[in-house]
């Protein structure tokens, strides 16, 4: 081999082991970069699954704390009843939702929108439940105060002649008239007003009819008897064509507005009465608390309640 050739060999070869190791050391910088790449979504997974888990604990503490405040509402409404059974059954549907789903974030957000919706539910479910209970508590003071008031009446009138009052009571009791099997329905009407119909719906009654009966009484005076009906609004106002004197009708030492008046033919039988109320404003949803009012007494009650 000549001389003048070797020194040209071995730097070609001297060339070729630095492009080799440039090689070596690029490939080595690209497999570190997508190494550390991939343990970037590595950490990015474990987080958002870690984010999801915390979310869906948050919402199923969320929605065994609405659970436990539904079962604390009480109402002696049944469709208000109903009513809440039916979100209790939903927040048991959720809690499994929960369970079943704890890795979809998606699921998570969606029972997190629904738990939200029904927390805002149960206030007014709680706004209604007291707006009941306040009106109950109303009428059960009412009733109260007209008890005390015919007690006190009978008190003075013992002082006076015991023997002879207590007979006048006795018969004064026996002849109030009684409204028996009193019932409370929506009405709409069809036909131009000649065909009834039936509806619960509040937005579609037009009427609200009343019927009962004026029970038998042989020791009742005979004749002609005018009977009220007062109505009390879910929203605790009285139903009346307008807040006129003229609109009003004394009962139980009180006086109130009444909404419609029959007049009634009684000869001591049973008579069967049907009375339309009509409103002066569209009918809301709610409990209607119902007085039918003869002879200044309330002889019967009943109530209706508009979805």
């Amino acid at each position: 081999m000549n001389m003048e050739t070797q020194p040209e060999e071995k730097k070609s070869n001297n060339k070729l082991l630095l492009i080799l190791l440039g090689l070596l050391l690029i490939g080595n910088v690209i497999f570190i970069w997508l190494w550390l790449q991939e343990r970037g979504r590595a950490n990015t997974v474990v987080i958002e699954k870690q984010n999801v888990t915390v979310e869906r604990d948050n919402v199923k503490a969320d929605l065994l704390d609405l659970q436990q405040q539904y079962a604390t509402l009480q109402t002696n409404d049944k469709t208000l009843n109903a009513d809440l059974d039916a979100k209790r059954a939903q927040i048991a549907d959720l809690l499994e939702q929960a369970d079943k789903h704890k890795n979809d974030a998606y699921i998570i957000s969606k029972l997190k929108k629904e738990t939200e919706t029904l927390r805002k539910i149960m206030q007014h479910y709680i706004v209604e439940i007291d707006s009941l209970n306040t009106m109950n508590k109303t009428i059960i003071a009412e009733n109260e105060k007209v008890t005390s008031d015919l007690n006190s009446e009978k008190d003075k009138t013992t002082k006076l002649s015991k023997d002879k009052e207590a007979m006048a009571s006795t018969i004064s009791l026996g002849s109030v008239l009684k409204a028996e099997n009193p019932t409370a329905t929506g009405v709409k009407f069809r036909s131009g007003g000649k065909k009834e119909v039936e509806t619960t719906k509040a937005s579609r009654v037009e009427r609200i009819k009343v019927s009962f009966v004026l029970g038998e009484n042989k020791i009742a005076k005979k004749g002609s008897r005018t009977v009220y009906i007062r109505i009390s609004t879910p929203d605790g106002k009285e139903l009346c064509k307008s807040p006129d004197e003229e609109n009003t009708v004394k009962f139980n030492g009180g006086k109130g507005f009444y909404v419609a008046k029959q007049e009634v033919s009684y000869a001591n039988d049973d008579v069967a009465v049907q009375v339309l109320c009509a409103s002066p404003n569209p009918f809301i949803s709610g409990k209607y608390l119902i007085d039918i009012i003869c002879d200044d007494v309330i002889v019967g009650q009943t109530s209706i309640t508009l979805k």
